[in-house]
């Protein structure tokens, strides 16, 4: 079962039911949906979640709508009824609390909404039919700190985020409080994951880039000693030269340590670049 699924499956067993404001609200959510279309003097609802169509018909139930069939078309529910049987049913949108902003929210996710795994990625969308409904929506969501974009397509208009936090304040907005802990589960799993492989990374880079230095280091003294200059060289680039041809995979800041007394890693590259330039010179 995808995440998505569990989403629906965990909101179409939200029991609101005896809020007959919330059922309708919700319902009219549901009717914003790219999902529901006017056919023959009559609405059609069509969705792949038998939790969702389990939903649709308690709301149907609870407004007192009977009249109503659900077929099978390939993979889809569909479920039509009479637009006679719900014409006092659809009304302006309008919400007066917490409560009956999260129920018209909340259909209009189930109505066209799909979130992605989040082990992959973050996303998440719904579709509404219209420019008017998706501002209503988004004006509805910025009350409570939750911000959506918005996508005009033909004929309809998508609300989306890509946005982890936003998902996850989404999804407790509409009730799925159990997809909540699951989602927040991975995004930590995620996020440290991330991290370290960001930490690893940059450690590689740091290695690689000890590693090279090293060996143009090494290639340098071994060209003085080739070239018999190695033996005029100072104490002090003598030292840091065998200590360098001892321990070819340290860093500067190492080799400064084994020093006696230790110097700092600007030391330890000065020493190192009058090295290289006896060597240019040559």
């Amino acid at each position: 079962m995808s995440f998505s699924t569990d989403v629906k499956k965990e909101l179409s067993k939200i029991n609101n039911l005896a809020n007959k404001t919330c059922v309708r609200l919700e319902f009219l959510g549901y009717l914003s949906s790219v999902n529901v279309s006017n056919v023959d003097n009559s609405l059609r609802f069509s969705t792949e979640s038998e939790y969702n169509i389990n939903r649709f018909s308690k709301l149907l139930k609870n407004l007192n709508i009977e009249k109503y069939n659900i077929d099978m078309q390939g993979k889809n529910y569909v479920i039509k009824m009479q637009n006679k049987n719900i014409s006092e049913i659809i009304t302006d949108i309008k919400t007066e609390n917490d409560e009956e902003d999260r129920a018209y929210v909340r259909g209009c996710f189930l109505g066209s909404g799909s979130i992605n795994n989040p082990e992959n990625k973050y996303h998440i969308e719904f579709i509404v039919k219209d420019r008017n409904i998706a501002d209503e929506i988004l004006q509805i969501l910025n009350k409570y700190n939750i911000h959506f974009k918005k996508l005009e397509k033909e004929n309809a208009v998508s609300l989306y985020s890509k946005d982890g936090e936003e998902i996850s304040k989404f999804l407790a907005f509409i009730g799925a409080n159990s997809s909540v802990l699951k989602f927040e589960d991975i995004r930590v799993y995620r996020d440290m994951r991330n991290n370290v492989n960001r930490i690893v990374n940059c450690e590689t880079a740091n290695l690689s880039k000890t590693v090279n230095a090293a060996v143009k280091q090494i290639d340098a003294i071994n060209k003085l000693k080739e070239s018999g200059k190695y033996n005029s060289l100072s104490e002090n680039l003598k030292e840091i030269a065998e200590l360098r041809i001892k321990y070819p995979e340290v860093s500067l800041i190492e080799l400064g340590k084994m020093l006696n007394p230790p110097i700092g890693k600007s030391g330890v590259n000065h020493r190192m670049k009058a090295i290289l330039k006896l060597v240019e010179e040559l």
